[in-house]
């Protein structure tokens, strides 16, 4: 049996967990880090199947953790990409009312984005024609975001992995399964290995509330998977858009809706989506793949719950989003943005991601911000979910600060 010592060993190797580690040395906090991950390589969930755009700040509630951290995390994120020369498209975003009595809405993006450090712009019906001549604003205006990019996520992920090995950080990938030994310090890893850690940092995704458990923590939460599928426009589409283009979310849920988002590719492609509808499994991606059917029908008897009491405005998400993998409903969606879009300019896009969203069976709510749980010489970061992957490096800060008091290094 062999072992190991660390004074940080993090949990999970996605974008939230590297740059916890990337922090910590850049701090000079410790170089004593190893990074766990049951994956033989990284980024095969969220951190690298998500969009790619750096989000300016424009959705979060002034004073939440996610406005605090995602101006700042995106503009440290973008310089770092841009020093390493990897992929970004300085695109811009623009957001459009797809109805009129949505308008006001912007007005509220438009407050938020300034409390929360954004820069944003009212465009008038003109200004959005010259930009994106097919796109439409049920009102006549329309905002404007000029720092939102766009990056390639697994390039990121892959670059700051061979980074953070370069200078010291230990990787144990592929390795599935381990047994918490809070009281000792210890994981007991599949091939019989033994980890002794001062702190534990849980940035597991997917699975962050089932490990949150096994550290005594995190009781009332639990996860609800929603599936990102999405479509593209084909190469030869008469129009390829050269912005975001997102329609006004409903602020109730956190789901921004179908939007159209140009790759960080040479010649960009244009991705439309991503859907929110239910997964079966945390990482049922396609059909049948990794269902869980134990989890999929309590799932589906919470989202029931929800539909009936329609807290939060939960309905509103069942009738105009949980049903838009179906193509039909899909081009309907996309039409409020760009009306020219038909059936034969889309094909299936390859990719699709599962968004780790958090329920909080106490409250009968989706957990709306990020959320960082204390447990014994550990900290479990739950509800990863959009903007932390434009956030990392800043909100890796932010939960090394929460994290300090409790931090038992060598």
């Amino acid at each position: 049996m062999s072992s190991g010592n660390c004074d940080v060993l993090i949990l999970g190797g996605g974008m939230v967990g590297l740059s916890i580690a990337h922090q910590l040395l850049q701090r000079g906090i410790t170089s004593s880090i190893t990074i766990l991950d049951k994956e033989p390589e990284l980024g095969l969930h969220s951190s690298g199947r998500n969009s790619g755009v750096l989000h300016a700040g424009l959705y979060y509630k002034p004073g939440s953790i996610k406005a605090q951290v995602c101006v700042e995390g995106a503009r440290r994120l973008r310089s770092w990409v841009q020093e390493r020369g990897l992929p970004l498209n300085p695109c811009g975003k623009v957001i459009v009312p797809p109805r009129a009595e949505l308008d006001a809405q912007l007005d509220v993006l438009a407050e938020r984005g300034k409390a929360n450090g954004a820069e944003v712009e009212f465009w008038d019906a003109d200004q959005l024609q010259d930009l994106v001549p097919e796109a439409r604003t049920a009102s006549g205006r329309a905002l404007w975001s000029p720092n939102t990019a766009v990056v390639k996520p697994i390039s990121v992920v892959r670059r700051l992995r061979q980074e953070l090995t370069d200078r010291g950080v230990k990787m144990l990938q592929g390795l599935q399964g381990f047994k918490a030994r809070p009281e000792q310090q210890q994981l007991a890893l599949s091939d019989g290995t033994e980890l002794t850690y001062g702190h534990l940092f849980n940035c597991t995704g997917l699975q962050a509330d089932r490990v949150a458990k096994a550290f005594g923590t995190g009781d009332q939460y639990t996860l609800l998977p929603f599936k990102g599928l999405y479509w593209q426009l084909k190469a030869n589409c008469p129009f390829q858009p050269r912005t975001n283009i997102y329609p006004v979310p409903d602020l109730s849920v956190p789901f921004l809706g179908v939007h159209f988002t140009p790759s960080a590719d040479t010649t960009p492609v244009v991705s439309i989506g991503p859907t929110a509808t239910v997964a079966f499994g945390r990482e049922n991606y396609r059909g049948l793949e990794a269902v869980e059917p134990g989890m999929a029908a309590a799932n589906i008897g919470v989202l029931a719950r929800q539909y009936l009491t329609n807290r939060g405005g939960f309905r509103r998400y069942v009738h105009e989003q949980a049903f838009l993998a179906l193509p039909p409903l899909l081009i309907r969606a996309a039409q409020e943005v760009i009306p020219a879009v038909k059936p034969e300019h889309i094909e299936l896009s390859q990719k699709v991601g599962i968004r780790s969203q958090l329920f909080n069976r106490t409250t009968e709510r989706l957990q709306d911000d990020f959320l960082c749980l204390p447990g014994p010489c550990s900290t479990h970061v739950l509800n990863a979910i959009s903007p932390a992957f434009t956030a990392s490096f800043a909100l890796a800060d932010l939960i090394i600060d929460l994290a300090v008091p409790e931090l038992n290094l060598g």
